[in-house]
């Protein structure tokens, strides 16, 4: 099924993000993460891949396994270093595996990148490019975007401005990085508002279970972490079990937040740890019942 169409029949739906192993051995595993999640019933699973593609056999196996479940997949695909072959036979192997919907993505830069190397030797230069691409081979396109901008733009309108090149160029959903102060996601989706960006936006929500995180996600995502969740991971830093309740009662206060105040996307990164997204779950089942009017709630 396509996501598109999941997103504008509920009034509010659950996803979550998966990474695919670095190593063919540990295949197996997250194989196993990916099944224990779609127990939970999301609306669909998201498979990331590895930097310059490196991942992507693994991505789409991966997807196929979820959408064997009865569960829809969205799988990643990036253009950097990729050439118009490789992404054809990309698509190929999707559309064998009953893949609908692909995350258009450009691609972090590679850290192993030589000066002078052709990083796009497709042509495909942009997240744009790749959704216009694959969206002339018929599939749901998702892009990402960052409420807080993304950390190559030069400001938050240049950011804005090239969210409507994707958008435009057949982008059907927007999910976005992970980010920890929820007024963030108000201010942006406003922006969106005035800029006549109008498709569905998920609101992507990493729950912190490990203090030693938050650098990291502060690199990958350009969030600003409130002085609240600061003092939590100073507080219990040095007691994994309280540090993991204590992220996972912030990321649920967020997300009940975010459904009461109209968000209709809710993007759980799992860090593959199904145990954290059954417990976030257990705190909003009812919640995202009774806001889906579902009988019983």
């Amino acid at each position: 099924m396509k996501i598109i169409e999941k997103l504008n029949s509920k009034k509010v739906t659950v996803s979550f993000e998966i990474f695919p192993p670095k190593k063919q051995d540990g295949f197996e595993s997250v194989k196993t993460t990916a099944i224990e999640l779609t127990s939970l019933h999301p609306d669909f699973i998201s498979i990331t891949c590895g930097a310059g593609g490196s991942t992507q056999t693994n991505t789409s196996d991966l997807a196929r396994v979820i959408e064997q479940q009865d569960t829809t997949a969205l799988a990643h695909l990036t253009c950097i270093r990729s050439t118009r072959e490789q992404l054809q036979e990309s698509v190929k192997q999707f559309k064998l595996k009953g893949i609908q919907n692909i995350l258009a993505l450009r691609g972090d830069f590679p850290k192993d990148a030589v000066e002078g190397e052709n990083l796009f030797p497709s042509g495909l230069n942009h997240a744009s490019d790749l959704a216009a691409f694959l969206k002339s081979e018929g599939f749901c396109i998702g892009g990402a975007c960052y409420p807080e901008s993304h950390p190559e733009s030069t400001n938050r309108n240049v950011d804005i401005e090239n969210l409507k090149y994707k958008v435009d160029a057949g982008v059907d959903f927007l999910t976005t990085q992970m980010f920890f102060d929820n007024e963030m996601l108000y201010s942006f989706l406003y922006r969106l508002q005035s800029a006549g960006i109008r498709v569905p936006v998920l609101a992507g929500i990493m729950p912190i279970t490990n203090a030693n995180q938050v650098s990291r996600m502060i690199d990958l995502s350009n969030a600003c972490v409130p002085r609240k969740l600061l003092a939590i991971c100073d507080k219990f830093r040095n007691s994994p079990d309280a540090m993991r309740q204590a992220g996972i009662a912030y990321a649920t206060d967020q997300i009940i937040d975010l459904i009461s105040n109209g968000v209709r996307g809710i993007h759980i990164y799992t860090m593959n740890k199904p145990e954290i997204a059954k417990a976030i779950m257990r705190n909003v089942d009812s919640i995202i019942a009774a806001t889906n009017n579902v009988v019983g709630a």
